[in-house]
């Protein structure tokens, strides 16, 4: 293959159309399903990169509806339910209020206007193609990263999502991150090592980050990265990605905050696993004295089977 198709394909698989595609002709994958809603090329690509970039996939009038449901979550008009209102380690104590005061809500999938984005027909039809027809939500949230404070406690750090999960097979769980307005370099796109998805999971604690870190935002041990594509993106761009794909965020050094929806979706076929000494074990106790905390002693299993809903199919281990 000459170098100019070389890059073409490339192109082709990271900036997707969204146009229906063809089925397998006779390669074997591992990442992705035969479905003809992925081209052989895009399949090509997230079976090399562990990731893949839809171009405008969620309609703009969708998004304003979210970003309108997170203030009023955050200012209380609405009842949040069972979502998680984070807050951010360098507002927490600035007299904030509303939507500057928090930088990520989660669990939102009992939002009756939020789970809208999680069972959007766009999403859902895709997502076939990484797990099957039988489809859980097992992780969703609405990040809004905000300004900097000079200290960069609102970068994400290099980790693997599959560090928080204990379910597999990893195979079989995708993620989807939609761009809720423009996302560049400068207030915090993100940043993925392609091909990354390929290799193990990687132990994860808190950087010791001079100016702090946020809850829960764990990164890969003693780990800088290669190679690091910044994935720059437009309102409602989404992204899929593997969730062994090392990704993190950089600081926001603009003046407003940056919004994005997510969901984790996974087979319904996996199963729960016992992360019991092995590098998951950090994760599991920190979840489960949250929860004894909040009134609800469960194991590390049992708080994710509280936190996901049936998307498609039928809901058969998770």
């Amino acid at each position: 293959m000459s170098t100019t198709a070389q890059r073409l394909t490339v192109i082709k698989g990271h900036l997707a159309d969204g146009k229906s595609g063809v089925s397998n002709v006779g390669k074997r994958f591992r990442f992705t399903l035969d479905n003809p809603r992925l081209t052989v090329e895009q399949r090509e690509f997230y079976e090399e990169n562990g990731y893949i970039v839809f171009r405008n996939l969620i309609p703009h009038h969708q998004l304003d509806l979210y970003g309108k449901r997170f203030k009023d979550i955050c200012t209380g008009t609405v009842d949040k339910g069972r979502i998680i209102l984070m807050k951010d380690v360098s507002l927490a104590k600035t007299g904030a209020t509303g939507e500057r005061l928090y930088n990520k809500i989660q669990d939102f999938m009992w939002d009756d206007v939020l789970f809208e984005y999680i069972a959007s027909p766009e999403l859902v039809e895709i997502t076939k193609c990484f797990t099957g027809s039988n489809i859980m939500a097992m992780h969703t949230m609405l990040i809004n990263k905000p300004p900097d404070d000079g200290n960069q406690t609102s970068r994400h750090p290099l980790h693997q999502d599959l560090h928080y999960f204990p379910f597999r097979p990893a195979d079989k769980i995708v993620c989807s991150w939609t761009a809720m307005e423009t996302v560049t370099r400068e207030n915090g796109c993100l940043v993925v090592l392609p091909g990354s998805h390929k290799g193990p999971l990687h132990p994860h604690e808190y950087p010791q980050w001079e100016g702090g870190v946020n809850k829960g935002y764990h990164g890969i041990v003693g780990y800088d990265g290669h190679h690091r594509v910044h994935l720059t993106m437009e309102k409602g761009d989404t992204v899929f990605f593997h969730p062994i794909l090392i990704h993190g965020s950089g600081a926001n050094r603009t003046t407003g905050f940056r919004k994005a929806i997510s969901c984790h979706y996974a087979a319904s076929e996996c199963n729960y696993i016992d992360v019991r000494g092995t590098t998951q074990e950090n994760i599991a106790n920190e979840v489960e004295q949250i929860a004894a905390k909040k009134g609800f002693p469960l194991d590390f299993s049992s708080t994710w089977k509280y936190r996901s809903r049936l998307v498609a199919g039928s809901e058969i281990n998770l």
